[in-house]
């Protein structure tokens, strides 16, 4: 089996890795005398801060919103003002273990919650356009940015792969003004719509090989490799009767009304957590597991089950603000203090060539038209998931082993939320009338889950 801990989707810690203790004390050692913080644990000062942040945010978010600076934005930069700005002498330092275990959280939920909120009957209006994407453009994403990266990113096949298939994921709620746009047709904001929402799940596997390739060395065992096809068969397996039969049990019970209104959506999100954690007790892959799950469950439980994913969209939401704030303050300042021309050369190829020409070649004999073919590559915002898999690759390779990676990884993320979230209304009122003209009349999109926190336009 790999020995990767994220090649089996575990994380070594508690749901989210916090504890709080004396020997915690930014100053202090463990007796209290000055020294370097042991890195297990998380400062009462750090909870502190955290907490604040959270909370100025959730109060003056509209308002925030309104000016356009967005949850990704205020996080990143507070992270990096908090260990590399004026307000470091506070000793705000997240641990590796905290940042793996909260990265880890936060891509359970995301991978079942956008699972499940696609679900498999909304594929049935633009079945065969959506595995265009999804079966064609991913993979040939991630083959197109792994060929560019040996040559521009270094580091070899395996850290080549980790950039490749960590920046093929997409966010639509990174251009969310878009998506909310009623000028772009709802088939198109719909496609967008189903492609981020499943090929998170898609691309885990490849980062996860990657990662466990990229820790082993140059040449991974056969037997590696074979133990990592058996964990995500399984993962698949378990995350089918997990998701399916919650799904079952809790449409069951909410028709009967055996389940308390104030406890539905924990119920979903026990499941989740619950698919995740089979998976690992019986050797298979936790992340794949919670997605297949997502997909079980929103295929088995219908509309009905899918009103109780709120709860879980804002617990995922959470965590994804704690997500981005360590993004900010462990990977922005190394990313830039380590930038080459390649790596700015890489991330502009990313967000066009890398991702443009593939979805051309998917959507080709689609009828969709020039205009929204184009519209369609261009919004492929890289963001929570990318995120995410940096966070994990750091942790699991170290700082110097991952370093051209995520220094690339770091800086797309940076430049898409700034080039998406700038364009997204320009363009939407630019294109979407030619586009709708082309399209037609479609039925209504499909909701954008908001887990992200990313403003969404009225």
């Amino acid at each position: 089996m790999m020995s990767s801990a994220a090649a089996s989707g575990r994380t070594s810690g508690c749901v989210l890795g916090i504890s709080i203790g004396e020997n915690a004390h930014p100053a202090r050692g463990r007796y209290g005398r000055p020294g370097r913080r042991d890195g297990k644990t998380m400062s009462a000062s750090d909870l502190a801060i955290v907490a604040a942040l959270v909370f100025a945010w959730a109060t003056l978010s509209a308002r925030l919103e309104r000016l356009d600076v967005t949850a990704p934005i205020t996080f990143v930069a507070a992270g990096l003002l908090l260990t590399h700005g004026p307000l470091a002498p506070l000793g705000f330092t997240p641990s590796p273990e905290l940042v793996r275990a909260l990265a880890e959280s936060t891509l359970v939920l995301v991978l079942f919650t956008d699972a499940s909120r696609v679900g498999l009957r909304d594929l049935r209006t633009d079945m065969g356009t959506c595995l265009r994407l999804l079966l064609v453009g991913l993979p040939l994403t991630i083959g197109l940015g792994t060929l560019l990266a040996i040559p521009l990113v270094g580091g070899g096949i395996w850290l080549a792969l980790l950039v490749g298939a960590a920046l093929a994921p997409t966010d639509a709620a990174l251009g969310a003004a878009m998506m909310d746009n009623p000028a772009v047709p709802a088939r198109i904001r719909r496609l967008i719509n189903v492609e981020s929402g499943l090929n998170d799940g898609i691309a885990t596997p490849f980062v996860l090989v990657a990662v466990a390739g990229a820790e082993s060395g140059a040449h991974v065992a056969g037997q590696s490799l074979h133990g990592a096809v058996a964990e995500l068969a399984l993962g698949v397996l378990i995350g089918v009767v997990v998701g399916g039969a919650g799904g079952l049990l809790v449409k069951v019970a909410g028709e009967r009304g055996w389940v308390a209104g104030s406890f539905a959506g924990s119920a979903v999100l026990a499941l989740a957590v619950c698919a995740y954690a089979c998976a690992i007790a019986l050797h298979g892959n936790g992340f794949i597991a919670a997605f297949t799950g997502g997909l079980a469950f929103g295929a088995v439980g219908g509309q009905r089950d899918k009103a109780l994913l709120p709860f879980v969209e804002e617990t995922s939401a959470l965590l994804s603000l704690l997500v981005w704030l360590a993004f900010g303050a462990l990977a922005v300042a190394p990313a830039f203090s380590d930038l080459t021309w390649q790596a700015v050369v890489y991330a502009v190829l990313s967000l066009t060539v890398i991702r443009m020409v593939p979805v051309a070649v998917a959507l080709a004999g689609a009828r969709l038209g020039r205009t929204a073919t184009m519209f369609i590559g261009w919004f492929g915002p890289r963001g929570l998931a990318t995120v995410v898999f940096a966070l994990i690759a750091l942790e699991d390779l170290g700082e110097h082993a991952a370093r051209p990676a995520i220094t690339v990884l770091a800086i797309t993320v940076l430049l898409s939320v700034l080039a998406h979230g700038a364009t997204a209304d320009p363009l939407a009122r630019r294109y979407g009338p030619a586009m709708a003209r082309a399209a037609g009349a479609d039925p209504a999109l499909a909701p954008v889950a908001e887990r992200r926190l990313i403003r969404r336009a009225s």
